[in-house]
């Protein structure tokens, strides 16, 4: 090492081991010792996962600036069993547009190897195969961006360095009318609308659903409001019909809500700023002023849009009459918590239907069906948390979904509900409060729409719709039940150090201007879990008390620090907020450990 280059903690890095295989490499398997020479980013990231779908985004540019000296990987970690599935993962490859190599880890091998403990997680790997950095959750690209800066210096002067281009491969493109679509509405003429997410269109087809009448948009990812020829979408999701005849679009990856008018052709935005969403900015005001954070449904509920926002567990609204939006549900933390709408945890919701009475969510992350009363509170009709998921009918208390995407309201007062990882429909009846299923042997179905007695099912990696009569008999199947792969974290009764771990990264120092720029977050399921500890403070450390009556749970735990450049010249530095949410399972044994560190940012043990 040069005098001149900076000194910085260093760790082999383990190989990187899949069952799966790597994928967009054109069939060529990898070793780090193939990859020497190349700065690697490695992303910890399963594709049910929004804030891994957020970083993808933030990677785009970073790759591509770099695209000489740095190789991104993607390591798939799957939380949900369809998630494990080799034929699944090649597919979210392509849904999400993912250009960098993949390697398909089921069994979470190399995820155990580097420790990691969330999803996303980041890990830099200098050209001499070590470790350098790691980061938990959003926001890290700006840091990882400076640090891949000076690891080109560093390694240039030692002739460490390899140039040329990457390993990624691009898979051949397979010509079908839709590719990936989200969510469909019957338009007033009879015909359907289709979100066409992986090619950042929407398809009017002709009332058989299968005929294209036209596509609206360029089908480049972007958020050009213009004709239909000419507008641009990015991965847009949620469809809605306004009494108007016009169609509201959740855009979900320019972060953005649009209208589309049948009749003009033309596209137009109602509400965002292109921008994400972060902790700290407006939650209500002018809709084009206040940005918003993955938009994945829509829905006409009580005179205006109701919004699924995945990326950070909330409902908003965008009202018409005054063109504003404001949070209506939810604190932007990620859990299951039932009761008034302002108090209530959501987990990526991602899909909406209106009734008379209710707002009905698909409580996706926590494979839950959800509602919004009229009086503003929440209520759970299946689901139990985080980490338990299946196929199980019967009784709602004890029956099991898996990642459902979308729900549909039925005429006799039930709902059907797009059980997406278990490639069912399934029906949920408040009269009886029982759950079966209607139809199975669908592929990732992720909406639906009533066309007389048919139910038109959005069957996503099928990438068609399929209608379907209601049946009259519901389906028999075998009930499962799963919790995430995930090992459980053993830890012991009692008293237990919990350490979140934040270095701030070079030229960056915490933000005091203010007051704290920390902030920890605990909470556990069961709560019986915790006898102390929990609640909000500053410190990013804090001594809980385990239940020793309690043999496991799940830890929440979430963690914000706010870093600014350290430039005294500058009057207005660049500042940044590094944030996380973990879920962490544990299990209660003598043997147990009696720290569990958390790494937000930084190489700490």
């Amino acid at each position: 090492m040069t005098d001149s280059a900076p000194r910085r903690v260093r760790v082999r890095a383990p190989e990187l081991i899949g069952k799966g295989g790597w994928l967009n490499t054109g069939g060529k398997q990898y070793s780090l010792a193939d990859l020497r020479g190349r700065i690697l980013v490695l992303d910890f990231w399963t594709f049910c996962c929004v804030n891994c779908l957020h970083v993808l985004d933030e990677l785009r540019a970073l790759e591509q600036k770099h695209r000489e000296t740095l190789v991104v990987i993607g390591v798939h970690s799957p939380k949900f069993v369809h998630e494990a599935e080799h034929e699944a993962v090649v597919d979210a490859v392509e849904r999400y547009g993912v250009e960098h190599p993949v390697l398909d880890d089921p069994e979470l091998a190399t995820w155990k190897q580097y420790a990691v403990r969330a999803w996303p997680t980041l890990v830099v790997v200098d050209p001499e195969g070590y470790v350098v950095a790691q980061h938990a959750g959003e926001g890290h690209v700006h840091a990882i961006e400076r640090l891949v800066t000076e690891l080109e210096a560093e390694h240039a002067a030692k002739g460490t360095l390899r140039h040329g281009d990457g390993p990624y491969v691009a898979p051949r493109p397979e010509p079908t009318d839709l590719r990936f679509p989200g969510k469909v509405v019957v338009l007033p003429s009879g015909n359907f609308l289709v979100s066409d997410t992986t090619r950042h269109q929407l398809v009017e087809l002709a009332a058989d659903g299968e005929t294209v009448v036209r596509r609206i948009g360029q089908g480049s990812r972007g958020s050009t409001d213009s004709t239909w020829v000419r507008s641009r979408f990015s991965e847009p999701q949620g469809l809605a019909l306004l009494p108007d005849g016009s169609v509201v679009v959740a855009d979900t990856v320019s972060h953005r809500i649009r209208r589309f008018d049948p009749g003009s052709g033309r596209t137009t935005t109602l509400a965002g700023t292109g921008f994400q969403w972060t902790r700290g900015d407006d939650t209500c005001g002018p809709a084009r002023e206040v940005s918003l954070s993955s938009p994945w449904d829509v829905a006409w509920w009580q005179g205006k849009v109701w919004i699924a926002m995945a990326g950070i567990h909330q409902l908003w609204t965008y009202d018409p009459a005054e063109g504003t939006v404001r949070v209506v549900a939810g604190t932007a933390n990620e859990g299951l918590v039932d009761g008034p709408a302002a108090e209530a945890w959501f987990a990526q919701p991602s899909g909406l239907a209106a009734t008379p009475d209710r707002l009905w969510v698909a409580d996706s992350e926590t494979s839950a069906l959800r509602w919004l009363d009229r009086d503003g509170v929440v209520h759970t009709a299946v689901g139990t948390g985080l980490f338990d998921f299946g196929h199980r009918d019967g009784p709602a208390g004890q029956a099991l979904l898996q990642h459902p995407l979308g729900v549909t309201a039925l005429p006799d007062g039930s709902v059907a509900v797009t059980d997406t990882y278990n490639h069912a429909l399934r029906r949920y009846d408040p009269a009886t409060d029982e759950v079966t299923t209607l139809v199975t042997d669908l592929k990732e179905p992720s909406g639906a729409v009533l066309v007389g007695g048919d139910i038109v099912v959005v069957e996503s990696a099928r990438h068609r719709l399929t209608r379907i009569g209601l049946p009259e008999e519901v389906a028999k199947v075998d009930a499962v039940a799963h919790r995430t792969h995930r090992a459980p974290t053993e830890v012991a009764p009692g008293r237990l150090r919990l350490d979140v771990i934040f270095q701030a990264p070079a030229g960056q120092k915490l933000d005091t201007r203010h007051g704290p720029s920390t902030r920890l977050l605990v909470s556990a399921t069961p709560s019986e879990l915790l006898l102390a500890g929990e609640g909000a403070d500053a410190d990013l450390s804090r001594t809980l008390e385990l239940n020793p009556g309690v043999s496991e749970g799940v830890l929440h735990v979430s963690a914000m620090a706010a870093s600014c450049d350290d430039d005294s010249s500058v009057e207005y530095p660049a500042c940044h907020v590094h944030r996380q949410d973990w879920g962490v399972p544990l299990l209660l044994t003598e043997r147990g450990a009696d720290r569990l560190p958390l790494v937000l940012a930084g190489l700490g043990t």
